[in-house]
């Protein structure tokens, strides 16, 4: 057990809920970063992976809770289950969506599927040290990912150059709603990781597989996308693509998340000293979704 991680910042901890959600996506263009196809796809691709993903997370926590023995530490990862339900219900509402514009992503998500369910799935191992080795191994895992979706959550919410070129807007809350959810539950899958084990091998060892599987997953659903788009005549791309559009400010700038990497396998690392919460809920009280969702559970039932 590892016992170096700094000391969680209190202020940044709030009370976490699932907002029951929902968007319409009938007035959403198939470029909704208009004449952009490029950076559309890229940030598409999360309505790809986020589905199975974070299915994924819920049900590999559904099997850790058992080993929580801290009362406020189980109230967190009870909020953040019904936050990633949340979020892979409303991502895979967009994939009708995209059907509808000529992109059928069954192809793409079927491989998404077997990588979560299959090889990362739950394995016929005897009870006792190895099948708790692979829930750790597992949760490990997750801490990574989360260090990243919180990275991107908050860019998105000060992505404005996206609001400058017209994306669509709809979209747009639908990205900072996650996005500030994700800042909002940043520490609670490393919190969960220490409290299970922490050892700071298997945290390098986890982070490696997990950025190394964003990487290859996400360059494939790019090139998926482009490739199948039927507007497209030229679906080559590069890193170097991808580079430039972090420069303008449409995606994250590679120098930021290469920046971000060291802070995660620094020993003294903490997922509350990364980001603001402050942002986070200032957003959410100003979503379109968020606001309609908690307007609706405060209506009473029945009502009109």
């Amino acid at each position: 057990m590892s016992h170096t991680q700094a000391r969680p910042v209190e202020s940044e901890r709030v009370a976490l809920k699932a907002r029951n959600v929902s968007f319409s996506w009938q007035d959403t263009p198939l470029h909704w970063v208009p004449g952009d196809p490029f950076t559309t796809h890229t940030i598409n691709v999360l309505h790809l992976l986020l589905p199975a993903g974070e299915r994924w997370f819920v049900h590999v926590y559904k099997q850790a809770l058992p080993l929580v023995e801290d009362d406020r530490l189980r109230e967190d990862v009870l909020g953040f289950i019904g936050q990633e339900a949340m979020h892979s219900q409303s991502h895979d509402e967009v994939l009708p969506h995209l059907r509808e514009q000529g992109l059928d992503p069954t192809p793409y998500t079927a491989q998404v599927d077997w990588f979560f369910e299959k090889l990362l799935g739950d394995r016929t191992l005897p009870p006792g040290r190895a099948r708790r080795w692979w829930l750790l191994e597992r949760v490990a895992l997750i801490a990574a990912i989360e260090h990243y979706t919180a990275f991107l959550g908050d860019w998105v919410l000060g992505a404005t150059e996206l609001d400058r070129r017209g994306a669509d807007p709809t979209m747009l809350d639908l990205l900072r709603w996650h996005g500030a959810e994700e800042v909002e539950h940043r520490s609670v899958a490393f919190d969960l990781f220490t409290h299970l084990d922490g050892g700071y091998r298997r945290r390098a060892r986890t982070w490696a597989s997990a950025f190394a599987a964003i990487a290859f997953l996400w360059q494939r659903g790019v090139r998926f996308f482009l490739e199948n788009d039927p507007t497209v005549t030229d679906p080559r791309a590069s890193l170097k693509d991808f580079y430039d559009r972090g420069r303008e400010g449409v995606l994250p700038g590679t120098g930021a998340m290469l920046r971000s990497i060291p802070r995660y396998l620094g020993r003294g690392y903490h997922p509350s000293h990364e980001f603001s919460t402050a942002r986070a809920v200032a957003y959410l009280a100003a979503s379109p979704a968020a606001l309609a969702a908690e307007q609706a559970e405060r209506s009473p039932k029945g009502a009109a």
